[in-house]
């Protein structure tokens, strides 16, 4: 074997277990989050919340990110991603089961805390499989080997879609707002009860959830796994110092935090995008799997095709490629509209890995702390969301309250996408004309 194709293997030949475990940790958080998008408009209607309300599910949700995201880092800095991981594992199976006495106290609020809980668990998990993902193996092929393992992340989205159509929006009651809220005033033991056997139903994906990842935390504590380039020393100022100079760090944070945030507004509201035109959520839902049917495709493509095309480039084309099925589902009526919507999805496949190799490239021993950086960035999923829904709001309660050059609010509410991912396109681009011929 040369030198050069040394350099080109993606995973080594005695890191392929390793690998191989750690990669399963990236569908079990795909899952989390795509069978939590369709519970916004599910909150929605079952406890007769407004729009901006039922919204807070996302922030509760990527605020766990945001707000666990540097002690994961100090965490694994201190320890080993091993010990991050193993804690992301258990956080996440404690979200998962404190669903339990959320169902039974049959309010909002205990379901935001189980979704931050489970989603500090996330935190931890991203940022310490991240980055252990690039480091098993060498540099050139490192944002190559993350696609690779975030290629599978969608099979777990695709399972949590299937979950919640199958076993979550096809069980919950079919009675929608304005009947729940009239029953609620006419007979309120009837409304409780109805409440009480649909906030069941969404409860126990949730429990199964939490059993399967306690699980995977026996399997992952009892397995040797490898301690690439960890070291215990902490100076947490000098590599916030280190990582603020380099504008291909803290611009990729600025493109993850919007394409984080572009990828959570389309897959959430494209239930609500379906009930504007006229579909049930179930039937909303079956768009938003084939939705993810692409982005996996995709990514697996996007994979391949880096092996010819510079990241930067390629995070480019897709860039362009979303962001004109964006302004399609703005524009476009009727179910051509949806699908536009839906193709912005094979436009996103590649974003979260391709930003986050390009961010990190070169940051050496910063790593945990630039990962951190990143993970931090999915706040975005948080913050955007409720102005989105916002949106929704104008005019009442609806989806067709008003209309500005033949758009209805739902439709002039993907304005937010779009800003995203132009932010997003526009990064690709600095990559290949600033920041690669910068340190080529």
């Amino acid at each position: 074997m040369t030198r050069q194709q040394v350099k080109q293997v993606v995973v080594p030949a005695g890191l392929t277990l390793p690998f191989i475990l750690i990669t399963i940790c990236f569908p079990l958080w795909g899952f989390a989050n795509d069978i939590t998008n369709p519970m916004v408009s599910s909150f929605k209607t079952i406890l007769l919340t407004p729009n901006w309300q039922s919204a807070l599910v996302q922030m509760a949700f990527y605020g766990g990110y945001f707000a666990m995201a540097f002690p994961a880092a100090l965490f694994i800095k201190r320890f080993s991603y091993k010990s991050g991981i193993l804690m992301g594992l258990g956080l996440y199976a404690v979200g998962g089961l404190l669903f339990i006495p959320a169902s039974f106290l049959g309010v909002f609020a205990p379901f935001i805390l189980a979704y931050f809980i489970l989603t500090c668990g996330l935190s931890f998990l991203e940022t310490s499989a991240n980055p252990y993902i690039l480091s098993m193996g060498p540099e050139s092929t490192a944002t190559q080997r993350l696609n690779l393992a975030q290629a599978f992340n969608p099979l777990g989205s695709l399972l949590g879609m299937y979950t919640a159509k199958h076993f979550i929006l096809d069980r919950i009651n079919p009675a929608e707002f304005e009947d729940r809220a009239q029953l609620a005033v006419t007979d309120p033991g009837a409304y409780q009860a109805m409440t009480n056997a649909d906030l069941s139903i969404i409860r126990n994906p949730y429990v199964v959830l939490g059993i399967v990842i306690m699980v995977f935390f026996v399997i992952i504590a009892f397995v040797r796994m490898p301690k690439p380039g960890q070291e215990h020393k902490i100076h947490f100022m000098d590599s916030i110092r280190r990582l603020l100079r380099r504008k291909r760090y803290t611009e990729g944070v600025i493109a993850q935090f919007f394409y984080v945030g572009a990828q959570i507004l389309c897959w959430t509201f494209i239930i609500q995008y379906g009930e504007s035109i006229g579909l049930t959520k179930t039937q909303a839902q079956g768009y938003n799997m084939v939705a993810m049917v692409l982005f996996v495709s995709n990514r697996f493509i996007a994979t391949a095709l880096m092996r010819y095309i510079r990241p930067g480039r390629l995070l480019m084309y897709y860039g362009i490629f979303a962001v004109t099925c964006t302004v399609g589902a703005m524009v476009l009526p009727g179910k051509a509209g949806l699908i536009s919507l839906v193709g912005i999805s094979a436009g996103m496949s590649l974003m979260f890995p391709t930003i986050y190799g390009i961010a990190l490239k070169g940051v050496g021993e910063d790593s945990k702390f630039g990962a951190a950086g990143l993970i931090m960035s999915i706040v975005g999923g948080s913050v955007l969301p409720p102005l989105q829904a916002l949106v929704f709001d104008l005019g009442g309660p609806g989806y067709n309250d008003i209309s500005i050059l033949g758009m209805n609010e739902v439709r002039i509410s993907f304005v937010i996408p779009l800003i995203c991912l132009l932010i997003v396109t526009l990064y690709g681009r600095r990559t290949e004309l600033v920041h690669d011929r910068d340190e080529g």
